[in-house]
């Protein structure tokens, strides 16, 4: 089948360019070999990368001990629970948005290499790649926290 060689448009008389294989006006078929039907629509396939992203919520934090500053790792499940700190005995209510527990990290499994990510607290709600992995990660907040 040839190539459009450059011409007036046959439907509206707009000038195109060579190669063209519709008119940039009218949108008209420019070449009569090809036929509206004559061009298979392929099947659709979602994006591998589109699909990796996965959501992925702290299992538990690290915080400062109130009375010690010495780090704590504590798991989620004791959010608003009193605890005391394995280093000084000191007691405290496990608040995250208290002002006297401030998390510095939290830590969760990679959904893609099931292994335990250590996270700085500025990156949840972020999109990251996993440093093991790179798998692609949306540290979401847990609902309540």
């Amino acid at each position: 089948m040839p190539n459009w060689i450059g011409g007036d448009c046959p439907s509206c008389g707009e000038w195109m360019p060579p190669n063209q294989v519709r008119c940039r006006n009218c949108r008209t078929l420019l070449n009569e070999d090809l036929k509206p039907d004559s061009v298979e629509v392929p099947q659709f396939f979602p994006l591998q990368e589109v699909d990796s992203m996965v959501e992925v919520s702290p299992s538990g934090y690290y915080i400062l001990c109130p009375h010690c500053d010495k780090e704590l790792r504590i798991n989620r499940k004791y959010i608003g629970q009193g605890v005391s700190c394995k280093f000084c005995a000191g007691s405290f209510r496990f608040d995250l948005s208290g002002p006297t527990a401030k998390p510095v990290a939290f830590y969760s499994d990679c959904a893609h290499c099931q292994e335990e990510l250590r996270v700085a607290i500025k990156y949840l709600g972020m999109k990251v790649a996993c440093k093991l992995c790179s798998g692609k990660i949306h540290f979401v907040p847990n609902s309540g926290d």
